[in-house]
């Protein structure tokens, strides 16, 4: 009897990445957040940044740095999204969240999120999640704040000069810290 899942079941499934993963995730990363593509969903960047979102090698360094997880999420065994989890003593990062244009908006984040916070409380005891999102991104920290995180007002520069993280097109760019408190079944 066959067990395999129907064509778009859209049974989502969650794994590390692997080093033979890194090309596939550098261009889902690029499509969710730079260039024409990234229009095509709500979290673009492209009007802020042009340039690159990452790299190969800082993708590579994700996946490989001990305490660090790429996430991918999969549907029908293809790659739909990911995100990076880090441990940092009591609390854990995310970030590299990125979810394929096209499907962004109908809910997907949301489910991803969720499972990246309770596998971070779970495999690593901690009890917050914290992210850094520029902070004159409103809509994506208001969806965040509606996800239950809140904005501490500390900030930390964009590298400017740096086009590893883009090139900036304004001047007022910096990283706000957004803080979640993960509670046993929340």
């Amino acid at each position: 009897m066959d067990t395999a899942p129907p064509k778009d079941s859209g049974v989502l499934t969650y794994r590390d990445a692997v080093q033979a993963d890194v090309p596939v995730l550098v261009a889902l990363i690029e499509s969710a957040y730079r260039g024409d593509s990234s229009r095509a969903g709500w979290t673009t960047e492209a009007d802020i940044l042009a340039g690159q979102r990452t790299d190969p090698q800082g993708v590579l360094e994700v996946v490989t740095t001990p305490g660090s997880r790429l996430m991918i999420v999969e549907r029908d065994g293809a790659p739909i999204a990911c995100c990076q989890l880090e441990h940092r003593g009591e609390v854990a990062y995310f970030g590299m969240f990125a979810v394929r244009p096209e499907l962004q908006g109908a809910g997907l984040g949301r489910r991803i999120i969720a499972e990246a916070e309770r596998s971070a409380r779970e495999t690593w005891g901690v009890t917050q999640m914290h992210m850094t999102v520029i902070s004159v991104r409103e809509e994506l920290i208001a969806w965040y704040e509606r996800r239950g995180y809140r904005r501490t007002g500390r900030m930390s520069p964009f590298p400017y000069g740096d086009e590893r993280f883009g090139v900036p097109q304004r001047d007022d760019l910096a990283f706000e810290l957004l803080v979640k408190d993960l509670v046993q079944g929340g």
